[in-house]
């Protein structure tokens, strides 16, 4: 059961700084580096489906265990956390306290989940999927660098962490991806894209404390969604599809901005035109960043991500997340929960309403957003979960 305080901790990096001993010309928060580094990931994964070990669900799980790992050594520079991990019994003191700190919030996850949490750190990190976890981490850490050099040029560090970082990513040449983006400028093109989602932020007619960029608030979607999927009982093909629609829902908005629902309902049809615009928008300057065989999927994170489907006999069925879980609840059906993924994102945007509020900021627009979202779920229930319930937690 996700509780209050385990989603209030992951919005918690939102209002996280990194790099807050060096000029910056834009902000760089830990919620967004942390959605980046997953986007990286899906990329870098895609390549490497075939390999023996590969495994989706120990990828999201892996970012989901780093990021918990993160929100509480924040304070640790990155140059003394690497040096600890590189002394094994430090490593595994400090990984012990991080659990000790953690195990409140995320024991209502349950003993399978804490298990696997206290699992991840003590593990091998030489198996694919860590290394594609730790190849991600690095390229999007170089991404951010890349707008820190440019600022300080000549400043303290700069040429030791530019050596480090260069450093670790050469460590992970083997992986097919990243051959791929030293390659190719149109995939270096698409993690850029991805990436300025970062720097859009929602609400933005709106005074917010913290601001979420909309890359942040993926991440958010994606780990709610993927952890009500183990609350379901979803399959392993159906986990992916619900964490990775909801990591990549709103990529259309960096085509678009992001356009409040108030905006959208205005005028009649205006919804659907921008709809229509964002496909259009998508099929001429996304798409063609991306292999041809990975158009399907990312049409079906992108288009049409809100409805619940199921694969059967060849042909897309239009169905609800009960009749997933009954009948169609195995990988070979491709199932995906849109209206529970749906009910998470507007969870997401209840929790940014209550978290600018309990930070003293209060408007009309925060009120009536929190109203119409409270009164549209108050009786609604997906595959067991009380939504009426979540919202009350706030």
């Amino acid at each position: 059961m996700l509780t209050k305080s385990f989603i209030l901790e992951l919005f918690s990096a939102a209002a996280m700084q990194r790099w807050n001993d060096k000029i910056r010309p834009v902000e760089l928060k830990e919620l967004d580096k942390q959605a980046h580094k997953m986007t990286i990931a899906y990329f870098l994964g895609k390549f490497e489906e075939s390999r023996e070990g590969f495994d989706w669900l120990e990828i999201i799980e892996g970012g989901l265990f780093e990021f918990l790992e993160r929100l509480v050594i924040t304070d640790l520079k990155p140059q003394i956390f690497n040096r600890i991990k590189e002394d094994r019994k430090r490593y595994e003191e400090l990984t012990k306290w991080v659990y000790k700190k953690l195990e409140p919030v995320l024991s209502p996850l349950g003993g399978g989940f804490l298990e696997r949490f206290r699992h991840y750190f003590s593990s091998a990190d030489n198996t694919i999927n860590k290394r594609i976890i730790n190849a991600a981490h690095f390229y999007a850490t170089r991404w951010e660098f890349g707008i820190i050099e440019r600022a300080n040029p000549t400043g303290y560090e700069i040429p030791e962490i530019r050596g480090f970082l260069q450093q670790r990513q050469e460590r992970y040449y083997d992986l097919t991806g990243i051959q791929q983006l030293a390659l190719f400028e149109k995939y270096r093109n698409f993690l850029d894209l991805c990436g300025q989602l970062r720097f859009q932020y929602r609400w933005s007619h709106i005074n917010m404390i913290p601001r979420t960029s909309v890359l942040g608030h993926m991440l958010i979607v994606a780990i709610l969604s993927y952890l009500f999927s183990l609350e379901i009982g979803a399959c392993s093909r159906r986990c992916f599809n619900n964490y990775f629609t909801g990591l990549f829902h709103d990529l259309p908005e960096v085509l678009t901005r992001d356009i409040i629902s108030p905006v959208k309902r205005s005028i009649e049809g205006l919804d659907s035109l921008i709809k229509a615009y964002e496909k259009e928008q998508m099929e001429k300057e996304v798409f063609n960043l991306i292999p041809p065989e990975w158009h399907d999927e990312m049409r079906s994170f992108t288009e049409d991500e809100f409805t619940s489907i199921a694969l059967v006999n060849g042909a897309m069925l239009r169905t609800d997340t009960d009749v997933i879980s009954s009948r169609y609840n195995e990988d070979r059906f491709n199932p995906r929960d849109g209206a529970m993924i749906k009910a998470v994102d507007d969870l997401a945007a209840y929790v940014e309403t209550f978290c600018s509020m309990e930070n003293g900021v209060k408007s009309p627009e925060l009120t009536e957003a929190r109203l119409s979202i409270n009164e549209k779920y108050r009786n609604t229930v997906i595959g067991g979960i009380h939504f009426p319930a979540l919202f009350g937690q706030f």
